[in-house]
């Protein structure tokens, strides 16, 4: 049995702590929060006000599910302890601050992985599979929207670092390319110090342009993404889980004037079956068994996040200096 620990018990943490109890394999040993108003128990895991006091019980592993400007901080003291941890996204404040944890990490020759829990959606792993296999051909756009109402336990990061950073990463994921550029366009709308609001573009290294629409004041729920090729198109809903196919029809032209325009016509629609798991406990399954193995292929890696956080960064400062006013 691994011994696990958990930092912070707010909504993200709360979940965390509902997964590490019932994983197979793993014992959910403690939780740290110094919030007074938490009881000494959550669901029979004792609550502890002192970091110290959690990270003497002999932890394998811990989940970091605290505010992103105490990452670094917290970070830095799991490492020093020998103890592999999981970091809720953004992986740190800033790019400086995630170099920094990555360094700390490879030199203690630990486990570092990233909560970007949408690498686990099983939407977006089968149109990973599916894109691999070549089912729509070559890739020619990608596009994701990203909205609802705002969540009020964030606090200390926009909505770039809090929500697009799961559009970086999972259209770099998808698509196993780079961003080379990025441009952006942010609003503050809700009067709080942060963007609440943003559309970015961005060119990726295979020649595929993204798109990202991402805010915090819609009245409804949207999470999908959108992947355009030369033989037809995937949609993902990763709020249902869902993914369907749209292939280009196949028609030819009858008519001279327009037969030299390539255009494509509608073709077959298919909404795949999936097996439903559900990305948080996905998510610490593949940490799991990365803590035993060594083998972090199947998580998203310190080095990952500070990659998306870093573009994330270059889409805040774009949508600065281009600000609506």
């Amino acid at each position: 049995m691994l011994r696990a620990g958990l930092v912070g018990l707010g909504v993200m943490g709360r979940h965390h702590a509902r997964v590490l109890r019932s994983l197979d394999g793993v014992e959910l040993v403690g939780v740290y929060d110094p919030a007074p108003a938490l009881p000494d128990q959550i669901d029979g895991t004792p609550v502890y006000r002192d970091l110290s006091a959690l990270l003497d019980l002999g932890l394998d592993y811990c989940v970091v599910a605290a505010p992103t400007v105490f990452h670094l901080e917290l970070g830095t003291e799991l490492a020093g302890r020998g103890i592999h941890a999981l970091i809720e996204k953004p992986v740190a404040s800033d790019t400086a601050s995630a170099d920094a944890l990555c360094t700390l990490f490879e030199a203690a020759g630990l486990v570092g992985g990233v909560g970007h829990i949408e690498r686990f959606n099983p939407a977006l792993q089968a149109m990973r599979r599916r894109l691999e296999d070549g089912l729509i051909g070559e890739i020619f756009q990608i596009a994701t929207r990203r909205q609802g109402p705002f969540p009020g336990r964030i606090a200390d990061v926009g909505v770039v670092k809090d929500l697009a950073t799961h559009d970086i990463d999972l259209t770099a994921w998808v698509s196993q390319q780079d961003y080379v550029s990025v441009n952006a366009r942010t609003t503050h709308r809700s009067g709080r110090e942060h963007e609440d609001m943003v559309i970015a573009i961005a060119t990726l290294s295979g020649g595929t342009i993204a798109s990202h629409t991402v805010n915090w004041l819609s009245p409804f729920k949207e999470r999908t993404t959108v992947v355009t090729g030369e033989k037809g198109a995937l949609v993902a809903d990763t709020l249902t889980a869902d993914l369907t196919l749209h292939q280009n029809g196949v028609i030819e032209s009858q008519w001279d004037r327009v037969s030299t325009f390539r255009g494509v016509t509608e073709g077959d629609v298919t909404r795949f079956a999936l097996v439903r798991k559900e990305p948080l406990l996905a998510e610490h399954e593949a940490f799991r068994d990365a803590v035993l193995t060594g083998e972090t292929s199947g998580i998203v890696t310190l080095r990952e996040g500070r990659q998306a956080l870093m573009i994330a960064e270059r889409i805040v400062a774009d949508g600065r200096e281009h600000q609506v006013k």
